[in-house]
C-alpha cells in the first residue's frame, strides 16, 4: 500500500484519481493548490504525487524542487491539459517520474502509477548500497541528488558516457570522480583536450608513432589511448573534434584496436570513454558538423550537469568549503563568512558557474588578507553593483542608471536617473521599495568607504546609533576597529 498525494485545482481529476488509487488499495489525499499541496507532503511522507502544472498560486513545475528535496523523495508524475515538449523536457531533467496529459485513460494512468511504484520499490531496495566516494563534489539540491543517481549507475557499468553541461559546472570533476569510483580505478584516467589537438599531431598524439614515422620522431612515443589500457579515457570538448578524426576515431571506438603512426601492425586497448562537451552535438550532427554514428556511439549513457543558476540551494555550502579549502592554502585562519556575503552571490545568476564561484571566493579571501570575516565589500564591484542593479530592476522593471551628478542636484533628478521609467509601471508597496533601495544604499556606501565609520556618518548624514540599528535591521556586516567602539 502507498501514499498517494494530487496537486490539482480540478475536483473531478482529484476524485478520479483518488478513486483510482482507493480501488489499487492505496491511501489518497488531494489538495487543490500548490501552497496547501507542500503543506501535506511536509507532514506526511507520500510515495507518488500527482501534481499539475496551472495551478491557482503558481507554476508546477516551479515548485517541483521544492516537493522532492527531501531525504527519500516521492516520484512525481506531472499532470497537464496542454502538450509542451519544453515542459516535458523541465520536467524531467527535474526528477519526475513522468509527464502525462489530460485527460488521460484510466488504464494508461494505471501503468504509469504501477510503474513508478515498482520503480521505487527497486530504488529503496537498493538504497545504501552506492556508497560514493565524492568528496569534491558539493551539492544537496534536487538537481544534484539525480546526478549523483546517475554518476552512480556510470561507475557501476562499462558503458560509454557523455556528460553535458556548461562551461564551469565540473564536467572533468564528475568524470574522475566516476573513474575512482568505478572497477577501473586502479587504472589511468587519462585527459584529452580535444580543443588543442591539431591537425598535424593529433594521430601521434592519441595513436603514438615509431621512431623515425616522420621528421621529429626521434623515438618511440606510446599515444593517450594506450595509456588509457584498463583505465578510463576521458576526451573533454568533444564537439570541437575534426570531422576527419572523428571518422578515424570511430572505428577505435568500435574495434578497440588502431595503428601508431609509422607502425605496420595493430594494438589492443582496453579503454571505458567518458566524453565531455558544452555544445549541443543533436544540433551539431544536423548541420553536418558532428558524425550522427559516433554521437550514438559515445551516448550509451548521458550525464547532464546543471547551471549553478539552477541550483542556487548549494551556494552557501560551495562558498564554505572553497573557503575553508583557500584559507589552508594560504596558510591563514580559517574565516567565517557573513550572511550578506551569502546573499549576494545567491542572487547572482553565475553565467561561468562553479568555475566563476571559486574564483570569486578567491578574490575575496585575497581582498580579505587576515581578517577574520569575509563581508561584502571583499566581493568585486563590479558583481555587487550586477546584483544591486538585478534587485532594483525586479522592483521597478528598469535598467539601473547610476548617477554622475553633481552632489548639489536636487534629490528629484537622482531619483529620476537611478529608477528611471518607474511612473509608467505598477509599484511595490511603500515599505518594500524603500527597505530595497534603503538597502542597496548602505551596501554601496559600507563598499565605497571601506567600511570606515566616520566618512560613511559624514556622506550619509545618519548618527552611530541609527546607522548600526539600519545594519542589524538589513542583516548587513562591518568590521569595527576597538579605537571606534
Amino acid at each position: 500500500m502507498a501514499n498517494i498525494l494530487i496537486i490539482d485545482d480540478d475536483q473531478e481529476i482529484c476524485e478520479t484519481l483518488s478513486s483510482l488509487a482507493t480501488r489499487l488499495s492505496h491511501q489518497c489525499r488531494w489538495a487543490h493548490s500548490l501552497s496547501s499541496g507542500q503543506k501535506i507532503s511536509q507532514e506526511i511522507s507520500f510515495d507518488i504525487i500527482f501534481l499539475d502544472v496551472r495551478l491557482p498560486d503558481g507554476n508546477g513545475l516551479d515548485f517541483l524542487p521544492k516537493f522532492i528535496e527531501t531525504d527519500d523523495p516521492p516520484e512525481i508524475i506531472i499532470l497537464t491539459g496542454k502538450g509542451d515538449p519544453d515542459g516535458a523536457e523541465l520536467a524531467i531533467q527535474g526528477g519526475a517520474w513522468d509527464y502525462i496529459l489530460k485527460p488521460s485513460s484510466v488504464r494508461e494512468i494505471t501503468l504509469t502509477l504501477n510503474r513508478a511504484l515498482k520503480y521505487r520499490q527497486e530504488k529503496q531496495r537498493k538504497a545504501g548500497t552506492d556508497n560514493l566516494k565524492k568528496s569534491k563534489i558539493i551539492g544537496t539540491s534536487s538537481r544534484m541528488k539525480a546526478c549523483f543517481e546517475l554518476m552512480a549507475q556510470a561507475a557501476r557499468s562499462e558503458s560509454n558516457l557523455l556528460i553535458t553541461g556548461e562551461t564551469g559546472t565540473g564536467k572533468e570533476l564528475f568524470a574522475r570522480t566516476i573513474h575512482e569510483n568505478s572497477s577501473r580505478s586502479t587504472g589511468k584516467f587519462v585527459f584529452v583536450d580535444c580543443a588543442s589537438l591539431t591537425e598535424s599531431l593529433v594521430e601521434s598524439t592519441l595513436f603514438g608513432h615509431r621512431k623515425g614515422a616522420f621528421t621529429s620522431a626521434q623515438d618511440n612515443r606510446i599515444g593517450l589511448i594506450k595509456l588509457s589500457d584498463g583505465g578510463t579515457l576521458f576526451l573533454d570538448e568533444i564537439g570541437e573534434m575534426s570531422l576527419s578524426l572523428q571518422k578515424s576515431f570511430l572505428r577505435v571506438l568500435q574495434e578497440k584496436t588502431f595503428r601508431a603512426v609509422g607502425d605496420t601492425y595493430e594494438q589492443n586497448s582496453d579503454f571505458r570513454l567518458i566524453a565531455a562537451t558544452n555544445r549541443n552535438l543533436d544540433e551539431m550532427v544536423d548541420n553536418h558538423e558532428f558524425r550522427s554514428d559516433l554521437l550514438f556511439r559515445i551516448t550509451t549513457m548521458r550525464l547532464p550537469l546543471p547551471p549553478l543558476r539552477q541550483r542556487q540551494k548549494d551556494v552557501r555550502a560551495l562558498v564554505k568549503f572553497k573557503t575553508a579549502q583557500l584559507c589552508s592554502q594560504y596558510g591563514m585562519e580559517e574565516k567565517t563568512v557573513d550572511e550578506n556575503f551569502i546573499e549576494i552571490l545567491e542572487s547572482y545568476d553565475w553565467p561561468g558557474n562553479v568555475r566563476e564561484l571559486f574564483n570569486i571566493i578567491e578574490r575575496s579571501v585575497i581582498a580579505a588578507g587576515e581578517e577574520k570575516n569575509l563581508f561584502a565589500m571583499h566581493l568585486p564591484r563590479q558583481l555587487r553593483i550586477q546584483v544591486a542593479k538585478n534587485q532594483i530592476r525586479e522592483m521597478t522593471g528598469s535598467e539601473v542608471l547610476y548617477d554622475n551628478s553633481e552632489p548639489d542636484e536636487d534629490f528629484r533628478s537622482i531619483g529620476l536617473n537611478i529608477f528611471q521609467d518607474i511612473f509608467d509601471r505598477p509599484l511595490p508597496s511603500l515599505k518594500t521599495f524603500k527597505n530595497a533601495s534603503e538597502k542597496v544604499y548602505l551596501s554601496e556606501l559600507i563598499r565605497q568607504c571601506s567600511g570606515e565609520i566616520p566618512p560613511i556618518l559624514k556622506i550619509s548624514g545618519l548618527s552611530r546609533s541609527h546607522f548600526y540599528s539600519l545594519l542589524k535591521k538589513y542583516g548587513l556586516s562591518i568590521q569595527i576597529e576597538e579605537s571606534e567602539v
